[in-house]
């Protein structure tokens, strides 16, 4: 299925019924957490271009840290993509995938302005 039928598949769901993945293999806590629940807050609607993504059974496969954050900010509502056509093993492999950080960053290269980037929760390095 092309990335655009998926996209297009993204519809509100009742927080209630998305259910966490206790396989999550990844966790964001103390200041990274903070962060989140404040973008969240600030801008729920960048939600919307980068739904949870769910299994037919409602289990998170992508965006464990942002259901728990939009939990906590009273979201009753969230947008989803059910990936309910994937076989077992491509949801295992889609939960490892999806938390995987590819590249690196080279803001200075492209002029962004530093303090911004850390309120936006940009970790950035002495190096």
């Amino acid at each position: 299925m092309a990335l655009e039928e998926l996209t297009a598949r993204s519809e509100m769901i009742s927080i209630g019924k998305v259910k966490s993945n206790p396989n999550n293999p990844r966790i964001i806590k103390d200041e990274k957490y903070k962060k989140l629940l404040a973008s969240i807050k600030e801008f729920p609607q960048m939600l919307q271009l980068r739904p949870v993504v769910v299994n037919s059974d409602m289990v998170v496969l992508g965006g464990n840290m942002r259901l728990k954050a939009c939990k906590e900010a009273g979201l009753t509502e969230i947008p989803v993509i059910k990936a309910d056509e994937f076989t077992e093993e491509q949801q295992k492999q889609f939960i490892i995938k999806d938390n995987v950080g590819f590249g690196e960053w080279d803001m200075l290269a492209n002029e962004w302005d530093m303090e911004e980037l850390e309120d936006w929760s940009m970790e950035l390095s002495d190096e």
